[in-house]
């Protein structure tokens, strides 16, 4: 799903009549063989599920026992891998355009702030101050492809300015205001508004929950209700924008439009392709998916922190990465970004539930973000002798 077609398809010449006729047995076969081969090595999400199952069955090994494979401990590492989801999302759509923006993860901690503040020190209602924090986020986000297109600077260059100047406002204005870097009681206002509250704080489907409990499925805690309440809410954001942005990017001529500039962005342009506004619109998403994070992780721990989203902007890419989005451009997966997200989520979350010591999570990261480059690489270089 999503999938730039890397091959050239030549038409086969009809043999002539009097020629020997093939044998179906033999030749049909292998033909057919060759073709599901080269189809699914090719496909950019194809290293990141082999990889998701490898992860699950070395941690199956390594601590099924021990309850990681259990309700709850499932809802703990598919919330992880849900957070870095969403914002993988917009990286790789961005980078399948032939983009970068390194301003994502102070974007999460500048969002979560201009949540928190105007609701707890200008008594703004939540649900305006989520407004106000998405709107403003997505003008920043269209300032960034803004300056990328009219410069024709470096997006790694105007972001990672982006991601100091997003970063220091959020650590001056967070003092300036509460005279501290966190600022706690938003979870509580938003439990009393309707609109935060029913989208963006804890778990959605409740009763069923409750109903699974009381037949057996969920374990019960003692007063009654069940040990997981529902399914997080993030989970929810993180298929659907998912499932949305995968539709486009393989179902629609927009979809068409972000791998051509990716591909080739002189010759999109030449073939009439909108090439600024499309590049600007996927900033304007990243910079979506970067609010949505943060409003949805100040709704639920139910604080805003100047350090919020630190190092995220990588971790969105290596997910990326992981999925097959290549970092020239052109080529990529939304499900493979997905995947990605979960391997990380899995590995962050399941390592703790081993005897393995956690310092060990950025080393197993590196190593497969140093195979899904290499992995990536080694089939662009069969692509390119097999034309």
């Amino acid at each position: 799903m999503g999938v730039a077609n890397p091959f050239h398809i030549h038409s086969r010449k009809r043999p002539a009549a009097d020629a020997p006729a093939e044998d179906p047995s033999t030749s049909d076969e292998r033909v057919r063989r060759e073709s599901w081969f080269r189809h699914l090595l090719t496909r950019p999400e194809f290293a990141a599920l082999a990889g998701t199952v490898m992860v699950f069955i070395v941690f199956g090994l390594a601590a099924g026992n021990s309850g990681m494979f259990n309700l709850d401990g499932v809802m703990n590492w598919s919330q992880v891998a849900a957070y870095l989801g969403i914002i993988s999302v917009g990286a790789c759509l961005l980078m399948i355009a032939g983009e970068f923006d390194l301003s994502i993860g102070s974007m999460i901690g500048f969002a979560g702030m201009m949540v928190a503040l105007p609701t707890m020190y200008f008594h703004w209602p939540i649900a305006l101050s989520i407004a106000f924090a998405f709107v403003g986020s997505m003008l920043l986000g269209a300032l960034n492809g803004y300056l990328v297109m009219r410069t024709r600077l470096p997006s790694f260059i105007v972001t990672l300015a982006f991601l100091f100047i997003l970063r220091g406002l959020t650590l001056a204005l967070s003092v300036m205001f509460a005279d501290r870097t966190i600022i706690s009681g938003v979870g509580d206002v938003a439990r009393q508004d309707w609109f935060a509250h029913t989208f963006f704080q804890g778990v959605a489907f409740k009763g069923l929950f409750v109903w699974l409990g009381h037949i057996g499925v969920v374990k019960l805690l003692d007063n009654g209700l069940p040990l997981v309440p529902g399914i997080p809410k993030v989970l929810l954001w993180w298929f659907v924008l998912a499932a949305v942005c995968a539709f486009i990017l393989a179902r629609t001529r927009f979809g068409n439009w972000i791998f051509a500039v990716g591909g080739d962005a002189n010759a999109a342009k030449n073939v009439g392709v909108p090439v600024r506004r499309v590049k600007i619109l996927l900033f304007v998403l990243t910079a979506f998916c970067a609010c949505l994070y943060a409003v949805l992780q100040v709704c639920d721990i139910g604080s805003a922190a100047a350090d919020r989203g630190l190092q995220a902007e990588f971790e969105a890419i290596i997910a990326a990465v992981i999925g097959g989005t290549l970092l020239t451009g052109g080529y990529g997966s939304v499900v493979g970004a997905s995947f990605g997200a979960l391997i990380f989520g899995v590995v962050q979350i399941g390592i703790t539930y081993t005897n393995i010591d956690s310092d060990w999570f950025r080393v197993f990261l590196g190593v497969m973000l140093l195979f899904a480059v290499l992995f990536n690489h080694y089939v662009r270089s069969r692509v390119a002798a097999s034309r």
